[in-house]
């Protein structure tokens, strides 16, 4: 069984002239790899946090990254050895490779759910508590914001940057019929109602 952590709580905020948001951090051990999930873009406290789990940025096999957004990308760049994944093409320097399926040498299993973004993807990752889903915006909240997490609000919960609304739906739903628990992209771990 994989272990997993949720290194870092994602936040959102508005802030004077914009906003002000990190991505939730997500460190995923399995079968002797090591996954980071959207390094974010708040360096001190990666770097806080990564000390404190005494792991060096050497030691990151790979990072595996939801979507493209700045919030949820930003510190790749404090891993340049690793290898660097999406839902489907695995990034090594300048070389981009096609897969499908699961992270290689892993039971990590990635999965298309676009909506939010084009491109974006989330994991699914087998525990001792169950499937835990890691699902970048597929989930998100502002700070403050109530998190209604029943189905239905779950499903048709607004998403002010969403690319394509059938499409989001659709991948919600998948998700929310895979998992057990869920890391959103911003708020709180939340269990999945049955």
């Amino acid at each position: 069984m994989a272990n997993i952590k949720l290194l870092i709580q994602g936040y959102a905020r508005i802030a004077k002239n914009g906003f002000c948001a990190s991505s939730a951090t997500v460190l995923i051990r399995d079968s002797g790899k090591i996954v980071l999930v959207d390094p974010g873009s708040n360096t001190v406290r990666l770097q806080s946090v990564l000390k404190k789990e005494k792991i060096k940025p050497q030691d990151v096999d790979y990072v595996f990254l939801t979507h493209f957004h700045l919030d949820h990308i930003l510190n790749i760049r404090f891993f340049p050895q690793a290898t660097i994944l999406d839902v489907d093409t695995i990034y090594k320097k300048d070389r981009g490779v096609v897969y499908g399926g699961f992270i290689p040498g892993t039971k990590i299993q990635a999965m298309p759910t676009p909506g939010h973004a084009h491109e974006h993807g989330a994991l699914v990752v087998k525990t001792e508590k169950g499937r835990v889903a890691v699902a970048g915006d597929l989930f998100w909240w502002n700070d403050g914001e109530k998190q209604k997490t029943d189905w239905r609000s779950l499903v048709y919960k607004k998403d002010a940057y969403v690319k394509n609304w059938k499409q989001l739906v659709a991948s919600r739903k998948k998700l929310l019929e895979l998992a057990d628990w869920i890391i959103p992209g911003h708020g709180k771990v939340f269990r999945v109602e049955k």
